[in-house]
């Protein structure tokens, strides 16, 4: 998590409102909830486990077993039964 020295980067009257309520206290300010982005989203990792996921399922949907798939995925069957019985798409 990235630090920043409030006096370098607020207003002086909002410090001062602010010292009301903390003082010398490290405060977290989260993020307005529009600027949140799903995990992955950003660097792309998610796109590419949707796909794997989805070639999963096409592969057990055409006999491939669920100890084919984890063989070949490097993952548990119960894993692998996760993703192949879910629902999302």
């Amino acid at each position: 998590m990235k630090y920043s020295n409030a006096s370098k980067v607020l207003p002086e009257k909002l410090i001062i409102e602010i010292q009301k309520y903390v003082q010398g206290e490290t405060l977290y300010i989260p993020k307005q909830e529009n600027e949140y982005r799903q995990w992955g989203v950003t660097s792309g990792g998610r796109r590419l486990l949707d796909e794997r996921n989805a070639g999963m399922k096409a592969a057990f949907h055409n006999g491939s077993s669920i100890e084919q798939l984890a063989r070949e995925y490097h993952l548990s069957t119960e894993t692998i039964k996760k993703i192949v019985y879910s629902r999302k798409t």
